[in-house]
């Protein structure tokens, strides 16, 4: 069985930056405990990517909020994960890391390269990140999706956080309602 950890846009902006909130800030020790205790298998990253022109594209005028613009501060993976994922390597030859950087919510690109990792093997996939109610719940129900047949999907609550509280509980319950399983 193959084994995936997606760690989902754990950038600055979204932690600390522009559309930081406590409670993403809140659980990045959880996000390390859950790297550092992860063996045997990949850890994909995703970075929420735009471009200097943001503001301007459909989901700029929809989100009129300036974040995750390459190669700025924000862009980047917030330094305690970084930090977790680079001793994790560093420390545990059974585990691999590959990184997407994604334009919008859910990312084909990244179902794709867990599709080729995969195989025709069955798989236990977990998420963790930001946010709960967009980016996590888009690319979790992409995997139910592609992996439907072969991999249990699996989003760590206590990793987690949304826009608001009441959206981050609410997702939970879409994806639970999609049998994506829900753990802490």
């Amino acid at each position: 069985m193959k084994k995936i950890l997606v760690v989902v846009d754990v950038q600055i902006d979204f932690v600390s930056g522009t559309l930081g909130s406590e409670a993403a800030q809140s659980r990045i020790d959880a996000i390390c405990k859950k790297i550092s205790e992860f063996t045997g298998g990949r850890i994909y990253t995703t970075q929420d990517t735009h471009a200097a022109d943001y503001l301007e594209t459909r989901e700029g005028t929809l989100l009129p909020v300036r974040h995750c613009v390459k190669p700025e501060a924000g862009w980047q993976i917030q330094a305690d994960v970084a930090a977790a994922i680079g001793l994790k390597l560093e420390e545990d030859a059974s585990v691999s890391l590959e990184s997407v950087e994604k334009p919008t919510f859910g990312s084909e690109a990244l179902i794709d390269k867990m599709a080729e990792y995969i195989g025709t093997d069955e798989a236990e996939v977990c998420f963790v990140g930001f946010c709960t109610d967009i980016c996590v719940l888009s690319n979790a129900i992409l995997a139910k999706a592609r992996f439907f047949d072969r991999a249990e999907i699996v989003v760590d609550a206590s990793c987690c956080a949304g826009v608001t509280e009441e959206k981050h509980l609410a997702a939970l319950e879409v994806m639970k309602s999609c049998q994506i399983i829900i753990n802490n």
